[in-house]
């Protein structure tokens, strides 16, 4: 007589759900084979947990709990976010199947919640190379007046703290405006002062700006059109190559930069964050971090007990 439907091995529904990959939803080979192998994780795991092989009916009743656990289990062993977040992935995929075609009902795959994967810190440039990104650009520059738009650019992003899109948005009347108003993210408006190494920047460009219209772009490529970002990408990497400095150069590592040394020198998070037109403080707080690994490393560098 054949065995209840919850009776039946939890290993052979797993084989079903790869047959359907394979036949009906005519996945990739890879998901299939990953899909299918991240799922027999689960199910290791609870025979295991269970002290017995799981069976359709153990699957109906296993809780948020038993897949906390889990996910816990392979974070012990070694498995990164990225991997648990697509194992939860293919788990609740599996579960899906189960309840359209095993009649096996049971959200708590669902309601977990994805394991991430913790944001990079910023990574900003040095004092020193911050400013052998803003100064000494003629060497590789093509022009004149493109050494000056490059240093104006780069000294505005670095001296200011804006996003790439926030400067070449700019037009030829901010270049008189003090405090500039730049409208960040969700069109937040935020008042940024301009400090004099990049108004003197600024209007070192503009002696060769093609146009000069208060409506017209502050930075322009060689058309006279708005300045594309991905030139600006472009610049950054052979001025880098040309300064020796590391692929961590980027247009946006000024914005880090600006950030990290204000509050190595003194300035409290809240100004920075105005300043950078961040929503939230906990972004800015990102930035303590990046501070304390800085300690971090002249510690190891020079304390005695470091050395031992």
């Amino acid at each position: 007589m054949d065995s209840p439907p919850h009776m039946m091995r939890a290993e052979e529904a797993r084989q079903s759900f790869v047959r359907y990959l394979a036949t009906e939803r005519r996945a990739a080979q890879g998901t299939i084979e990953a899909y299918g192998r991240d799922v027999g994780f689960l199910l290791e795991f609870l025979g295991q947990h269970l002290g017995k092989e799981p069976t359709l009916g153990d699957l109906a009743t296993i809780t948020q709990m038993d897949l906390r656990s889990f996910l816990a289990f392979e974070a012990g062993s070694g498995r990164t976010n990225p991997t648990r977040a697509r194992h939860l992935a293919a788990i609740r995929g599996f579960f899906r199947f189960l309840a359209r075609r095993l009649g096996v009902r049971n959200a708590a795959a669902d309601l977990m919640a994805i394991p991430r994967s913790p944001k990079p810190l910023p990574r900003p440039l040095s004092r020193p190379e911050a400013l052998a990104v803003t100064t000494d650009i003629g060497a590789e520059a093509r022009s004149d007046a493109m050494e000056a738009r490059d240093t104006a650019l780069f000294t505005l992003l670095y001296g200011a703290g804006l996003r790439i899109s926030e400067a070449l948005g700019l037009n030829v009347a901010h270049a008189t405006t003090d405090p500039l108003i730049i409208t960040g993210k969700g069109n937040k408006q935020r008042l940024v002062p301009v400090l004099p190494a990049v108004k003197a920047a600024i209007q070192a460009w503009l002696a060769y700006h093609p146009t000069r219209a208060p409506e017209d772009p502050l930075f322009t490529g060689a058309r006279g059109a708005r300045l594309n970002p991905g030139v600006v990408q472009r610049q950054m990497r052979q001025h880098r190559e040309w300064a020796g400095l590391g692929p961590h150069a980027t247009p946006h590592a000024l914005r880090h930069s600006f950030a990290t040394h204000l509050l190595n020198g003194g300035a409290d998070l809240r100004t920075i964050q105005e300043l950078l037109g961040h929503a939230s403080l906990s972004t800015t707080q990102r930035y303590t971090a990046v501070d304390n690994s800085e300690l971090a490393k002249v510690w190891e560098r020079t304390h005695p007990a470091a050395r031992t």
